[in-house]
Protein backbone atom coordinates (compact mmCIF):
# COMPACT_ATOMS: atom_id res chain seq x y z
CA UNK A 1 0.00 0.00 0.00
CA UNK A 2 1.38 3.52 -0.66
CA UNK A 3 1.73 6.27 1.69
CA UNK A 4 -0.54 8.13 -0.16
CA UNK A 5 -3.28 4.97 0.46
CA UNK A 6 -2.28 4.66 3.63
CA UNK A 7 -2.85 8.16 4.56
CA UNK A 8 -6.95 8.29 3.00
CA UNK A 9 -7.33 5.13 5.97
CA UNK A 10 -5.52 7.07 8.76
CA UNK A 11 -6.93 10.88 7.87
CA UNK A 12 -9.30 11.68 5.11
CA UNK A 13 -8.66 15.50 5.42
CA UNK A 14 -5.03 15.23 5.07
CA UNK A 15 -5.28 12.95 2.14
CA UNK A 16 -7.47 15.36 -0.06
CA UNK A 17 -5.15 18.22 0.93
CA UNK A 18 -2.10 15.85 -0.35
CA UNK A 19 -3.87 14.60 -3.48
CA UNK A 20 -5.34 18.21 -4.33
CA UNK A 21 -1.19 19.52 -4.33
CA UNK A 22 -0.37 16.20 -6.23
CA UNK A 23 -2.89 17.36 -8.80
CA UNK A 24 -1.57 21.15 -9.36
CA UNK A 25 2.03 19.12 -9.71
CA UNK A 26 0.93 16.96 -12.20
CA UNK A 27 -0.80 20.28 -14.49
CA UNK A 28 2.40 22.27 -13.64
CA UNK A 29 4.31 18.70 -14.90
CA UNK A 30 2.48 18.91 -17.77
CA UNK A 31 0.96 15.39 -17.32
CA UNK A 32 -0.62 14.12 -20.68
CA UNK A 33 -3.79 13.41 -19.84
CA UNK A 34 -7.25 14.82 -20.65
CA UNK A 35 -7.57 15.52 -16.98
CA UNK A 36 -9.26 19.20 -15.70
CA UNK A 37 -6.80 19.36 -12.95
CA UNK A 38 -7.37 22.77 -11.43
CA UNK A 39 -11.09 21.90 -11.02
CA UNK A 40 -10.36 17.96 -9.94
CA UNK A 41 -7.94 20.19 -7.33
CA UNK A 42 -10.84 22.24 -6.53
CA UNK A 43 -13.03 19.41 -5.96
CA UNK A 44 -10.76 17.41 -4.07
CA UNK A 45 -10.20 20.82 -1.32
CA UNK A 46 -13.49 20.63 -1.18
CA UNK A 47 -14.11 17.42 0.12
CA UNK A 48 -11.81 18.58 3.34
CA UNK A 49 -13.54 21.75 3.59
CA UNK A 50 -17.20 19.64 3.26
CA UNK A 51 -15.64 17.85 6.63
CA UNK A 52 -14.33 21.10 8.17
CA UNK A 53 -17.90 22.51 7.52
CA UNK A 54 -19.42 19.62 9.40
CA UNK A 55 -17.05 19.73 12.35
CA UNK A 56 -17.75 23.65 12.78
CA UNK A 57 -21.21 22.74 12.23
CA UNK A 58 -21.89 19.79 15.28
CA UNK A 59 -19.63 22.14 17.64
CA UNK A 60 -21.94 25.21 17.33
CA UNK A 61 -24.97 22.84 17.88
CA UNK A 62 -23.48 21.43 21.15
CA UNK A 63 -22.29 25.09 22.27
CA UNK A 64 -25.78 26.17 21.72
CA UNK A 65 -27.29 23.38 23.44
CA UNK A 66 -25.15 23.31 26.36
CA UNK A 67 -26.16 27.29 26.92
CA UNK A 68 -29.69 26.09 26.63
CA UNK A 69 -29.33 23.33 29.13
CA UNK A 70 -27.21 25.65 31.85
CA UNK A 71 -29.47 28.92 31.65
CA UNK A 72 -33.08 28.01 30.34
CA UNK A 73 -35.43 27.54 32.91
CA UNK A 74 -37.66 25.36 30.93
CA UNK A 75 -38.27 21.63 32.32
CA UNK A 76 -39.57 20.02 29.09
CA UNK A 77 -36.87 20.16 26.28
CA UNK A 78 -34.24 19.44 28.35
CA UNK A 79 -33.93 15.62 28.12
CA UNK A 80 -34.15 16.26 24.35
CA UNK A 81 -31.25 18.60 24.50
CA UNK A 82 -29.33 16.79 26.52
CA UNK A 83 -29.59 13.87 23.94
CA UNK A 84 -28.56 15.83 21.34
CA UNK A 85 -25.21 17.35 23.47
CA UNK A 86 -24.65 13.01 24.01
CA UNK A 87 -25.37 12.56 19.76
CA UNK A 88 -22.69 15.32 18.78
CA UNK A 89 -20.06 14.62 20.67
CA UNK A 90 -20.50 10.99 19.27
CA UNK A 91 -20.53 12.16 15.72
CA UNK A 92 -17.48 14.32 16.08
CA UNK A 93 -15.80 11.63 17.99
CA UNK A 94 -16.56 9.51 14.42
CA UNK A 95 -15.74 12.24 12.24
CA UNK A 96 -12.01 13.10 13.79
CA UNK A 97 -11.42 9.48 13.50
CA UNK A 98 -11.92 9.68 9.94
CA UNK A 99 -9.72 12.97 9.58
CA UNK A 100 -7.55 13.74 12.77
CA UNK A 101 -5.82 16.55 11.59
CA UNK A 102 -9.04 18.55 11.96
CA UNK A 103 -7.89 18.30 15.80
CA UNK A 104 -5.71 21.48 15.35
CA UNK A 105 -8.35 23.67 13.94
CA UNK A 106 -10.68 22.63 17.03
CA UNK A 107 -10.04 25.53 19.32
CA UNK A 108 -10.09 28.15 15.95
CA UNK A 109 -13.73 26.76 15.75
CA UNK A 110 -14.83 27.03 18.58
CA UNK A 111 -14.03 30.72 18.87
CA UNK A 112 -15.48 31.28 15.77
CA UNK A 113 -18.88 29.39 15.84
CA UNK A 114 -19.31 30.53 19.69
CA UNK A 115 -21.18 33.88 19.05
CA UNK A 116 -23.45 32.66 16.50
CA UNK A 117 -24.30 30.27 18.98
CA UNK A 118 -25.11 32.65 21.53
CA UNK A 119 -27.06 34.88 19.41
CA UNK A 120 -29.22 32.09 18.62
CA UNK A 121 -29.68 31.06 22.04
CA UNK A 122 -30.19 34.66 23.03
CA UNK A 123 -33.16 35.38 20.91
CA UNK A 124 -34.64 31.51 21.58
CA UNK A 125 -34.56 32.53 25.71
CA UNK A 126 -35.96 35.86 24.72
CA UNK A 127 -38.47 34.52 22.51
CA UNK A 128 -39.64 32.55 25.66
CA UNK A 129 -39.34 35.53 27.87
CA UNK A 130 -36.43 33.56 29.86
CA UNK A 131 -33.82 36.27 29.00
CA UNK A 132 -32.54 39.23 31.47
CA UNK A 133 -29.53 41.91 30.63
CA UNK A 134 -27.33 39.51 33.60
CA UNK A 135 -28.38 36.41 32.04
CA UNK A 136 -26.74 37.62 28.61
CA UNK A 137 -23.72 39.01 30.41
CA UNK A 138 -23.28 35.17 31.38
CA UNK A 139 -23.98 33.78 28.12
CA UNK A 140 -21.18 35.00 26.49
CA UNK A 141 -18.89 33.20 29.02
CA UNK A 142 -17.33 30.55 26.68
CA UNK A 143 -17.47 26.95 26.95
CA UNK A 144 -13.64 25.14 26.95
CA UNK A 145 -13.17 22.10 24.69
CA UNK A 146 -12.83 20.04 27.46
CA UNK A 147 -16.76 20.67 28.48
CA UNK A 148 -17.89 20.91 24.68
CA UNK A 149 -15.71 17.28 23.92
CA UNK A 150 -15.97 15.64 27.13
CA UNK A 151 -18.37 13.99 29.58
CA UNK A 152 -19.36 17.47 31.30
CA UNK A 153 -23.06 18.69 31.38
CA UNK A 154 -24.64 21.42 33.16
CA UNK A 155 -26.09 20.40 36.24
CA UNK A 156 -30.12 20.24 36.41
CA UNK A 157 -30.42 22.60 38.60
CA UNK A 158 -28.01 25.35 37.09
CA UNK A 159 -30.82 27.11 35.13
CA UNK A 160 -30.66 30.53 36.76
CA UNK A 161 -34.47 31.77 38.17
CA UNK A 162 -35.22 34.87 36.23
Amino acid sequence: MSDTAGLYDEDFVRWTEVQAKALREAARAGANLPLDWENLAEEMEDLGRSLRRELRSRIARIIEYLMKLEYSRSPNPRRGWRLTVLRERGQIGRLLEDAPSLRREISRMIETEAPQALEVVAESLRSHGEITPALLVKLGAAYTEDQIFGDWLPAESAAPAA
